[in-house]
């Protein structure tokens, strides 16, 4: 076992390299897990059978809100152990390293378990019937047992990169990505287990995530120590300082998605079969955005540590200019295959016009949820994780709510997403003023 390398690499050097080295390795991680997803849907796309391809897009939500989950506990993990190596305290990061993984286990397992039992309840309330609701159901109690796992995966992921090791933070998780792939088409067809043996295979790719991540904590920084009760009860309000409104803020936008989603269903399975297709489309396209809260937390929390606000407001600054520049290029790219992603994954007739507007005209408003992303961050790692939390359930409920309805009533299935661009709108220009304000005021208070 070798000494640990984790030191304060982030007080120095230019913060826009810092932002694309960890986001990067936090993409990369994220994009395995999205690719997962993907690979999914591909294989069963194949089924030709439009109920089958509705059904992940029912259970599309749920996923959602159980990653929402695993990603809040993963934040905190990020934040308290780069804001610990930032302050010099290697010894307590070790610390919450251990302690996060057992808190999070046993909040995901618990939630986990309550949802499995909520299953029928929850489909139908998103309005999935039929054969879509028994083939989503069968999915659904196969995988979210599998849920500790993939919390593990993640905050393992989370707490290679706050000690600086991105690269073996995504390897770990592409590693599981890879285990997907191979198991997908052995499970589906080879087993004829169909859309159960697609659950099978991401239940096999969490676990391969969890056991490299773990692997390299241990061997190669020593950041695995042995829990012991005092430390467990002395961390824990650290925890969920952090934990709780990150994962309340997370869980926001499944919410909205489980709202977008009961929109879409009375439209038929046709149409929503087009939505689980777009809707896997899209984090793969734009996993570099939804790895920014993770990916520049540590930045953040390790200069906040260190009393360099400057570095703070830089670091935010270099965000938003990194958000423009990605959502014009992959909504470019997006635009340029359209008609072959369609064409791949077997999407005809209305599902396929949805999918061409959504790639055509939605794509590039994507760069205001990417701000949000990063002012999440920022908020996260200043102590005022209350702001996150109101800005994403603000965007899931005001921003949601009545655009998709009226947008719905006006436009039909193609209006339910303008209404979605409109909440974008409003909320990531809100939450970059509100986000500079707040630096401003906690670097007078440092003064």
């Amino acid at each position: 076992m070798q000494p640990s390398s984790g030191k304060a690499r982030f007080v120095t050097g230019s913060t826009m390299a810092h932002i694309l080295t960890m986001t990067a390795a936090m993409g990369a991680g994220l994009m395995a897990i999205f690719l997962v997803d993907l690979a999914d849907i591909f294989f069963l796309s194949l089924l030709k059978k439009p109920e089958i391809t509705a059904a992940m897009g029912f259970a599309g939500p749920i996923l959602f809100f159980t990653l929402s989950i695993c990603i809040g506990s993963a934040i905190a993990m990020g934040a308290l152990v780069a804001r610990q190596i930032g302050m010099g305290n290697e010894d307590e990061a070790r610390r919450f390293v251990m302690n996060i993984f057992i808190y999070g286990a046993i909040v995901t397992g618990g939630l986990s378990f309550i949802i499995w039992l909520s299953i029928p309840q929850l489909l139908s309330l998103l309005g999935a019937r039929g054969e879509a609701h028994n083939a989503a159901s069968a999915y659904l109690r196969i995988i979210l047992p599998s849920m500790p796992l993939l919390s593990i995966g993640m905050s393992a992921g989370a707490a290679l990169r706050s000690i600086g090791d991105g690269k073996r933070s995504a390897l770990a998780m592409l590693s599981g990505s890879l285990i997907n792939a191979a198991l997908d088409p052995v499970f589906i067809f080879a087993l004829d287990l169909g859309i159960e043996g697609a659950a099978l295979a991401s239940v096999c790719a969490r676990f391969t995530m969890a056991a490299m991540a773990l692997h390299w904590l241990y061997h190669q920084h020593g950041f695995l120590t042995w829990p012991s009760k005092p430390d467990l009860r002395r961390q824990m309000p650290a925890y969920f300082a952090i934990a709780l409104p990150a994962i309340l803020t997370n869980i926001a936008t499944p919410v909205g998605h489980a709202y977008v989603t009961a929109s879409l269903a009375p439209f038929g399975d046709n149409i929503m079969s087009g939505a689980a297709v777009l809707w896997r489309i899209v984090p793969v396209a734009f996993f570099a955005l939804f790895a920014l809260s993770g990916s520049i937390g540590p930045i953040i929390g390790q200069n906040f540590g260190a009393g360099r606000f400057d570095r703070v407001k830089r670091t935010f600054r270099d965000s938003l200019i990194f958000v423009a520049l990605y959502v014009a290029g992959a909504a470019t790219v997006i635009i340029l295959l359209q008609n072959w992603i369609i064409s791949a994954f077997h999407i005809t007739g209305e599902g396929a016009a949805l999918a061409a507007f959504f790639f055509t005209w939605m794509a590039g408003f994507f760069v205001f949820d990417g701000a949000m992303f990063a002012a999440n961050a920022v908020f996260n790692n200043l102590g005022r994780p209350r702001l996150s939390t109101a800005f994403n359930w603000g965007k899931a409920t005001l921003g949601t709510i009545p655009f998709v309805t009226l947008g719905a009533m006006q436009f039909g299935a193609k209006g339910v997403f303008l209404g979605l661009a409109c909440g974008e709108v409003l909320f990531g220009l809100l939450s970059i003023y509100t986000c500079l304000k707040v630096i401003r005021n906690k670097s007078h208070e440092q003064a």
